[in-house]
């Protein structure tokens, strides 16, 4: 059975899209604030965030509280295929993190295609890494897949609608 990926859209203090890649029966978790692209030219900050657990992956709703306080919708799922490699061998997630370069192929309702995920440690930071477009079959150049589409791909509920 293939691990899961979810982007899940998270209207907090700022709009932002959480990239959760299953890894070793946890959600591994990324908060991208522009949101993914699939322009192979655009490179996108990924801030590494706390690891969730695999009931994470379908929640929708409201989170109350001070931290991350907002709405959360499921923008993209699927499952994944590793294609991270050293030297020419496949290798495994857990590795690949550690060593800070992860490539992936996704299956999902709206991203599909290679990703690639580099640690940077820009400004300092070990939790900076940046999400790329592999220049694939499923590159898009010229479309931004986050405009206009905004529902959830689970229920068809946006952020607003979850607005008490």
């Amino acid at each position: 059975m293939s691990p899961v990926f979810v982007v899940q859209r998270h209207d907090a203090t700022n709009l932002h899209y959480d990239l959760r890649l299953e890894v070793d029966g946890a959600l591994v978790s990324w908060a991208v604030p522009k949101g993914p692209s699939l322009d192979p030219g655009v490179k996108r900050l990924a801030h590494r965030v706390e690891d969730h657990g695999m009931e994470h992956g379908g929640f929708e709703g409201r989170i109350a509280g001070s931290r991350g306080a907002g709405t959360v919708v499921v923008w993209d799922t699927g499952d994944y295929d590793n294609l991270t490699e050293r030297n020419g061998a496949p290798l495994p997630m857990a590795e690949a993190l550690a060593a800070g370069h992860v490539k992936v192929d996704l299956h999902g309702h709206r991203l599909r295609g290679g990703f690639a995920l580099t640690r940077t440690g820009m400004g300092g930071d070990e939790a900076n890494w940046l999400l790329v477009k592999v220049a694939d079959e499923h590159a898009d150049r010229g479309q931004d897949v986050t405009a206009g589409r905004n529902e959830s791909v689970l229920s068809g509920r946006t952020n607003a609608d979850l607005e008490e």
